[in-house]
């Protein structure tokens, strides 16, 4: 499980405690600008009675390219339509979900585990390319190629690993109503890219707008800190 603290993973666990799975966390950091991010993961594994949490830490500012690795202006207050039609917007971080998901392999191997979960979700918006299903079904089969349990399970007649994305096709909305059934304290989480030093949010970067669009949608209250 690809946890990074955020609403959506944080769903998506719930996601896989409620189908009985036991859990192996994997959350980085990675140089990113929001590693409060980080800490919340910790809370969040911690409620969630993971078997495992492993935070790793990588640099992906030797790369830059990215408003959330590098000296670039997190966007602010953009018009909700734009958000959709603007391209690939500049909180992109180069192959990030590629790179994380090949770390994820790793732990799956040596963890005996065949689904890993990631919280991607293409409905709403997002904008990158790494979160379309597409990605995830090219990924699934690279990684179904490239793992000895692939391979050991392909001489079976078996698919070994499989990339689960249950919120994938779910609005920001429908994310919030799904965990808020699963008993998700969304307090715990945090999605601004530009967050105060205290962790409070900043509430206009698009990952906030996006946030508080969903909890308005679904009709409940965010009930985190807002600068």
């Amino acid at each position: 499980m690809l946890l990074s603290g955020g609403l959506d993973s944080t769903t998506c666990l719930a996601v896989a405690v409620r189908e009985g799975f036991a859990v192996h966390a994997l959350s980085f950091r990675y140089g990113q600008r929001h590693a409060h991010e980080v800490d919340a993961a910790r809370r969040i594994a911690a409620r969630w009675g993971v078997a495992r949490h492993v935070v790793v830490d990588i640099d992906l500012r030797v790369f830059g390219g990215s408003a959330l690795t590098a000296d670039i202006a997190v966007p602010k207050d953009r018009p909700a339509a734009s958000l959709a039609t603007d391209g690939v917007p500049i909180t992109y971080v180069p192959a990030r979900n590629t790179i994380f998901l090949s770390y994820a392999l790793a732990l799956a191997e040596v963890s005996d585990a065949r689904d890993v979960f990631i919280g991607v979700n293409a409905y709403d918006y997002s904008g990158y390319p790494d979160c379309r299903p597409e990605y995830v079904r090219a990924f699934e089969r690279m990684a179904n190629l490239a793992t000895r349990a692939g391979v050991e399970a392909a001489a079976r007649g078996e698919t070994a690993l499989r990339i689960r994305t249950p919120l994938l096709d779910l609005t920001k909305a429908d994310i919030v109503r799904l965990g808020l059934s699963l008993g998700v304290d969304y307090a715990d989480t945090t999605s601004c890219y530009d967050p105060t030093p205290d962790g409070a949010a900043c509430g206009h970067c698009d990952a906030c707008q996006l946030r508080l669009k969903g909890f308005a949608e679904a009709g409940a209250t965010d009930p985190i800190r807002y600068a």
